[in-house]
Order: structure tokens, then C-alpha cells, then sequence
């Protein structure tokens, strides 16, 4: 259901995307988006960081389609586990780690303030999940 023309399900996400070259977000294309279907959310998170899930990106009420562009905001944009209303990618201490980009086909558009964490964009998902996807891409730092 999510692809990305930049880097292959499990493959290398490229410098560009990530915090060593120009941290933009990198295009994706969606897939099979079930009848019914008023909105999208994406997640970006990293389970392989030290503290624990560390989000990424974390953006809801996309329109739903055949994609997003490349260093876009397509959609309400909540707050990033560095603080930020935004795209921040991958910024590994050490090690290799992996990036899910998680995607979720809605039976609804969310009432949700920009800036919202993670934790009320789960909440206000529940129950109005039709789908979901994910593409995961891995990004170490020389």
C-alpha cells in the first residue's frame, strides 16, 4: 500500500532525506486505498532508538490519491519527537536503524489541532482504520 520511487521496501534511504543531507521528506506513492476512504495519516517512526519509538513525522488528513511529492506537507502536521511540527529524518547516534513509514486509509478526516502528538493521533484513528501499510528504509551514519 505505500512505496517510495527513492528507496526500496528494507533498502538504503538516501543521504538526502536524512538529517547529513537536505532532511526533506521523500516522495511515496499509495496503493489499493480501500473504497471508502476520506483521509490518510502517516507515521515515520524509529524503533531502534535508544530511548525507545522516536517519531519522525507525523501527519494526518492527507488527501487520499496516488501519492505525496517529495518535500511536501500534505496534510495537518503534529509535533516530532525532536519538538518540531515537521519532517525531521533519519539522525541515528550510532549504528544502522530502521525507518517505518506507516500509512493509514481513514473512514474519516480527524479533528486534530496541528501539533498533536502521537499518542492523540492514535486515539483519534481508533476505530476508523480501514487499512493500513508500511515501507520501512534503513539509514546508518559513516
Amino acid at each position: 500500500m505505500i512505496t517510495s520511487n527513492a528507496f526500496e521496501d528494507e533498502g538504503k534511504i538516501p543521504v538526502k532525506y536524512t538529517c547529513d543531507g537536505q532532511d526533506t521528506s521523500p516522495p511515496l506513492e499509495f496503493w489499493d486505498i480501500p473504497e471508502g476512504t476520506q483521509s490518510l495519516a502517516l507515521i515515520v517512526v524509529d524503533p531502534d532508538a535508544p530511548s525507545g519509538d522516536f517519531f519522525h513525522w507525523i501527519v494526518w488528513n492527507i488527501t487520499p490519491g496516488p501519492g505525496i511529492d517529495e518535500n511536501s506537507v500534505p496534510g495537518v502536521e503534529g509535533r516530532n519527537s525532536f519538538g518540531k511540527i515537521s519532517y525531521n529524518g533519519p539522525c541515528p547516534p550510532s549504528g544502522t536503524h530502521r525507518y517505518f513509514f506507516r500509512v493509514f486509509a481513514l473512514d474519516t478526516e480527524l479533528n486534530l489541532e496541528s501539533g498533536s502528538k502521537v499518542d492523540e493521533l492514535e486515539k483519534a484513528m481508533q476505530g476508523h482504520v480501514l487499512s493500513e501499510g508500511q515501507l520501512m528504509g534503513r539509514y546508518g551514519r559513516a
